[in-house]
């Protein structure tokens, strides 16, 4: 089968379909640049996806990725990340291997096909040009021999006509043999050109035609196996990141069976667990016989022997170690009512209230907020660190010793504060010991550089040391204060040096019952004996028994009988008077004293105040 003898009449057609074949072509190139178009977007797209949900470094996000499903998680996007960079690839060789080469080649293409229907034009041309020749002599060579026929007749006719001269008749005949010659020059002419005509147009229909048309029957067959090929190559570049994708998805489904709920649960209790023990149980408070109280003692924790300052725990459980558990004093300044007084009552009587009016109930308040209160109006703290740690918390920063967390966090926040300090220790002794070989090679070869320029940054290196030295035994002596006060814990998570046990000095110890009773009500300790919960909790009464009580500030006259049954409140009888020792601030309640166990507050309408002029910020009112 060959276009030059199938279709030698069909040069239009040829020209036209060539054509479309090439803006098939142009067409698939477009098609290929616009997959590559949205592979890129799509891999951009990938790309800030994963970004946008990578955790951010440094901040809380990052400690939550500590969980193995949030890991897995993380794997995901990063795999993603690997994904993304595979279409990236494939438009990189769609690109390269398709497109640049497909353009080039639509251009020879191109070219080609010019210049083959350029051939093709030309022949058609030139047996035009042989036809016209063809006609035209084939034209004269018809007017000839009319022409000749028409002098034949002339002369026959003067020949026959007895009037006409010899002349005439001479004349005519010459005439008419001129016109044969011409008659017959035309037709030897004639017949030359229709045989080089019919030897041209066997040539065009039979050689050149065949030819051109085989040339570009060929070039159009090369064009689409060229389009086969780049639809085979466009497949085989998907094909060849299909492994690395699977090898991603893989990761995916090898981190998804990495996730460990025990793990994760383990985390959240390394993450949150306070090192105390839960309190034991409430015992019974019988209201039926009378009594004055200022103060539960068992309203947050065990109740106590009279006169003990041991802890009682319920059953053989270990019992939580309240920091405000011996003292009504103390339990009186953290239990202070906060909800308006009662109005006093309509009679003087005590006839007229039998019972007198009832405190409001309290509102149920954290432990912190309260201590944090006596903190602050206390006017005297026997540890300075603690009313200095109490004031950081109340404006948000963190205590240097993180003694605002708890017993196991503290020890995690430590250890990791340590761990960083003898990194940047281990940095400097580096840095050190770099400067010191360059010296020694400055001083061997002095040309190389100044010595002495070396001293003083070796001076700054060392002072850092010892900075960063210094640093780290406080943070270790903290460590071993925590460690010490933790119940046993497991080999693997005790320290395995023994220099933080001889860091543990006294001077570090000094205010240790006072960081056990910080101001957030969030330092409680746990020992795993119960002798050393008591010995704590002796401890810390000592340290509050040393502490100087609120002075009075003026005296007061009961004008009502008032029954104190709530937390920090206080019992009067009407005529009896009492120590102030804090005034009104607003809320309706005065705190008074009865005696150096015994008080609480009472609401300001139902006592006369009379206030010392000289006491700070004293005023007289009733």
């Amino acid at each position: 089968m060959s276009w030059g003898t199938e279709l030698w009449d069909q040069f239009d057609n040829l020209e036209k379909h060539t054509q479309w074949g090439i803006d098939i072509l142009e067409k698939y190139i477009k098609f290929v640049k616009e997959r590559t178009e949205i592979e890129l977007s799509y891999a951009k797209q990938l790309r800030n996806l994963s970004k946008k949900y990578q955790p951010k470094k440094n901040s809380k996000e990052e400690e939550e990725y500590r969980y193995t499903a949030c890991k897995a998680f993380l794997a995901t996007l990063n795999e993603m990340n690997d994904y993304a960079g595979q279409h990236e690839v494939i438009a990189e060789n769609m690109t390269s291997q398709i497109i640049a080469e497909l353009v080039r080649y639509v251009q020879e293409l191109k070219q080609e096909r010019k210049s083959h229907f350029h051939d093709g034009r030309k022949a058609q041309q030139h047996i035009e040009t042989c036809w016209k020749q063809l006609e035209s002599s084939k034209r004269r060579f018809e007017r000839d021999c009319k022409e000749a026929d028409r002098a034949q007749q002339y002369f026959e006719k003067m020949d026959a006509d007895i009037n006409v001269t010899k002349a005439d008749v001479e004349k005519a005949r010459q005439q008419a043999q001129a016109r044969h010659q011409m008659a017959e020059e035309s037709k030897t002419d004639y017949s030359s050109i229709l045989q080089k005509f019919n030897h041209e147009q066997h040539e065009y229909y039979h050689t050149h035609i065949p030819n051109i048309f085989q040339k570009i029957q060929e070039m159009e067959e090369r064009r689409i196996v060229r389009m086969g090929e780049s639809v085979k190559t466009y497949a085989e570049l998907d094909r060849q990141v299909i492994p690395i994708i699977g090898k991603c998805l893989d990761g995916i489904v090898k981190a998804a069976e990495s996730i460990d709920p025990k793990n994760d649960s383990q985390l959240v209790v390394e993450a949150y667990k306070s090192g105390f023990e839960p309190p034991g149980d409430i015992e019974f408070e019988d209201y039926t016989q009378p009594m004055k109280r200022t103060v539960s003692d068992n309203s947050l924790s065990n109740s106590r022997g009279e006169g003990k300052s041991e802890l009682k725990f319920g059953g053989k459980s270990k019992g939580k170690l309240w920091p405000f558990i011996k003292k009504n004093k103390l339990m009186s300044l953290l239990t202070s009512p906060h909800q308006p007084p009662p109005p006093p009552p309509a009679s003087a009587s005590p006839s007229a209230v039998p019972n007198g009016p009832q405190s409001p109930k309290q509102q149920k308040e954290p432990l912190s907020h309260r201590f944090n209160e006596f903190m602050t109006s206390k006017p005297k703290i026997h540890c300075f660190r603690s009313l200095k740690r109490g004031l950081s918390l109340k404006l948000g920063a963190t205590p240097e010793d993180f003694s605002n967390l708890p017993p196991e966090q503290r020890r995690k926040k430590l250890q990791q504060k340590v761990d960083e300090l003898n990194k940047e220790i281990q940095k400097e002794m580096d840095q050190r010991d770099a400067i010191t070989k360059m010296k020694d090679v400055y001083l061997k070869n002095p040309q190389m550089g100044d010595s002495a320029s070396l001293g003083h940054k070796l001076g700054e290196v060392s002072q850092n040391i010892e900075k960063l030295r210094l640093e780290t035994q406080k943070f270790e002596a903290w460590l071993a204060e925590v460690e010490g006060r933790l119940p046993a814990r497991s080999d693997q998570a005790r320290r395995q040096s023994g220099m933080y046990e001889a860091q543990n000095a006294p001077s570090v110890n000094n205010c240790a019952q006072d960081r056990e009773s910080s101001p957030d009500g969030s330092y409680t300790e746990e020992q795993s004996q119960e002798s050393e919960v008591k010995v704590l909790a002796t401890d810390f009464d000592d340290e509050f028994d040393d502490e100087e009580p609120l002075p009075a500030i003026g005296t007061c006259k009961a004008l009502y009988t008032f029954e104190g049954q709530n937390e920090g409140t206080i019992s009067v009888v009407e005529g009896e008077t009492l120590f102030v020792i804090e005034e009104d601030k607003g809320d309706g309640w005065t705190r008074i004293r009865r005696n150096e166990d015994e008080e609480g507050y009472v609401p300001t309408s139902y006592v006369e105040v009379y206030l010392d002029k000289n006491a700070k910020g004293a005023k007289t009112y009733i």
